[in-house]
C-alpha cells in the first residue's frame, strides 16, 4: 500500500511477515495504550488515510503528523520490534543536555562568571 511520505516520496505501509494481522493483533490485545494507538494509527494509514489526517483526528489524542511519521518509519525499518522497543514521550536529548552542563561547569563558561 503506497503513499507519500512528507519528503513526497512513496511510502510502503506493509508489515514484515504477516500483513496486517500482526498490527490487529496489538492493536486489539496489547496490555500498553501505546502500542494500540501506534498499531491503530498504522492501520489506518495502511487503510490509504493520510498520516496527517489520522495525526489530527484519528488516534487517541491529536498529535503532530511528525509524530506519526516517526511511527511509520520505525515501523518499516524494525517492524512491530521497533514499535514495542522505542522510547514514547520526554526529552530524548535529556542526557545529551546533561553532559553539556557538566562540560560547561568543568571547563568554566564565560557567560555564567567564575565559579
Amino acid at each position: 500500500m503506497e503513499q507519500e511520505n512528507r519528503d513526497g516520496q512513496p511510502t510502503n505501509v506493509t508489515t514484515k511477515d504477516a500483513g496486517t494481522g500482526e498490527l490487529e493483533h496489538y492493536r486489539d490485545h496489547d496490555a500498553r495504550p501505546y502500542v494500540r494507538e501506534r498499531c491503530s494509527a498504522l492501520l489506518r494509514i495502511a487503510a490509504r488515510e493520510s498520516p496527517h489526517a489520522v495525526a489530527r483526528q484519528g488516534v487517541l489524542k491529536p498529535r503532530d503528523p511528525d509524530t506519526l511519521y516517526g511511527w511509520l518509519q520505525v515501523y518499516e525499518e524494525e517492524g512491530i520490534t521497533g514499535l514495542l522497543a522505542h522510547q514514547q514521550g520526554g526529552d530524548r536529548r535529556r542526557g545529551l543536555r546533561g553532559s553539556r552542563s557538566r562540560q560547561r561547569r568543568v571547563a568554566g563558561d564565560p557567560a555564567r562568571g567564575p565559579g
